[in-house]
């Protein structure tokens, strides 16, 4: 069997019977922290951008999907489109590796459900098949792939989003492959936007929900695919990440390292490199007291210090400059405490840019992934050093974790408790839900 065979069974075997408690349970995680994000979000610009781009390019739709707080319905595609861009907005959705899967299957698969009335029992296993496929691939690529100046999420996530859709239109396992198929036709994305500071990668994850929607309906129309477009000679492996694909080992991993428990959820909104950073920098800015600093050296993973942005120092114009600079996040955090959207989007701040503008970034081999040591040179000779090590775990947050942190972004953002009480309720019943419960929560955000 080829590999998008194999994963067509996978998806297709895929039900709440299924599936393992633990599973069950990350995945109503996953759904409680990407609606909570989204809901804080309703304030950035990027949702108008792409809600305009989708009512031009799709129209509306009277029973179509919602383009969530604005209220228009559209078709699922431009829902898709719009509402990754809402729930993309804080940079603050979870992570799978290197791959912000939620942020494109969960708009996605609202915007299905809700315009064709599926049934809910298939909601929970059409995201964990999206995690699965687009978690699989991309922890066996991504640190090739990467380095490239190719971006996880669109890549690995333009699949993701295939088998997703697929699995929530009860797809046969041969028309599972074939979405897979296409998806990996249609994949692609690039870095530069994050050394540039603008802000292609906020619709990347929009495109990236569509594409997999388009590739699941061309498979439903009975569309031909490649058998071998992810192992072949000029497959999505090849091309992308260079190697060859050993399928059986690949395959054999699916429904035993689950994916989805790898996915981590960010507490700062800032790159997923930049948590670790940040909770250095609160813990240096507690001992640093009033003392002066003189020079501030960061040591970090290469893989880390090598990601477009990481290591600029601006100026600075955008909030997708400063959310990946390692340099302005330090900085902001050791002068300010712990960063808001306010602050990361105040680029005028003269001691936050003249510190940054001391602050050395190194890239050490020595230093794990997820980890950080700032090395500071106080005034009159002192020195002060923090070290800190972090994994996966310390961000892999229980639902009481996440739903205290997304409350909490609720909080600074002005979105009333009621809509968080809302989707927690409607995560917490799921089978017997409406997915307009959940569609419904955003009505109570405050308005543009």
């Amino acid at each position: 069997m080829t590999l998008t065979e194999k994963i067509g069974a996978f998806v297709a075997g895929l039900s709440m019977d299924s599936l393992p408690a633990d599973v069950v349970e990350k995945a109503r995680t996953c759904l409680l922290n990407g609606y909570g994000i989204g809901l804080g979000c309703h304030n950035t610009p990027y949702v108008r951008v792409a809600r305009a781009a989708a009512l031009s390019l799709d129209g509306e739709k009277a029973d179509g999907a919602t383009l969530l707080i604005h209220g228009a319905k559209v078709p699922i595609s431009g829902a898709a489109l719009a509402n990754a861009a809402l729930f993309h907005g804080r940079g603050q959705e979870d992570t799978c590796g290197a791959a912000h899967l939620g942020a494109i299957l969960i708009p996605m698969l609202t915007a299905l459900f809700e315009a064709r009335r599926l049934p809910m029992d298939r909601l929970i296993p059409a995201l964990v098949a999206g995690y699965e496929v687009g978690g699989l691939l991309e922890k066996t690529y991504a640190g090739k792939t990467t380095p490239r100046g190719l971006r996880s999420s669109p890549l690995y996530g333009s699949l993701a989003a295939a088998a997703a859709a697929a699995r929530a239109m009860a797809l046969t396992p041969e028309r599972i492959a074939a979405a897979i198929g296409n998806a990996a036709s249609f994949s692609g994305g690039i870095l530069q936007s994050f050394a540039d500071g603008t802000d292609e990668w906020r619709y990347q994850v929009g495109v990236a929900g569509r594409n997999g929607l388009v590739a699941a309906e061309l498979a439903a129309a009975g569309s031909v695919t490649a058998p071998h477009a992810i192992e072949g000679k000029s497959g999505f492996v090849r091309a992308f990440a260079q190697v060859d694909c050993d399928v059986d080992a690949l395959a054999s991993k699916l429904g035993r390292e689950w994916s989805i428990h790898r996915v981590t959820f960010k507490p700062f909104p800032v790159c997923a490199f930049n948590q670790t950073p940040v909770t250095a920098a609160l813990d240096f800015r507690k001992k640093l007291g009033g003392r002066r600093l003189n020079a501030v050296r960061v040591r970090m993973n290469p893989y880390e210090t090598g990601y477009a942005g990481m290591d600029s120092k601006g100026p600075f114009s955008t909030i997708s400059g400063t959310l990946m600079s390692i340099p302005f996040c330090i900085a902001l955090t050791i002068l300010r405490g712990e960063p808001t959207m306010a602050a990361m989007t105040t680029y005028d701040d003269g001691q936050v840019n003249a510190l940054v503008d001391r602050i050395d970034l190194v890239s050490d081999e020595g230093v794990a992934q997820l980890c950080c040591i700032i090395e500071a040179e106080l005034e009159g000779g002192e020195s002060l050093v923090v070290e800190q090590n972090m994994t996966t775990e310390d961000y892999n947050y229980d639902r009481a974790t996440v739903s205290r942190m997304i409350r909490r972004i609720g909080s600074e953002e002005g979105v009333p408790a009621a809509a968080y009480d809302m989707i927690e309720s409607f995560v917490s019943g799921l089978s017997d839900a409406d997915i307009r419960k959940a569609v419904d929560a955003f009505t109570l955000c405050p308005r543009p």
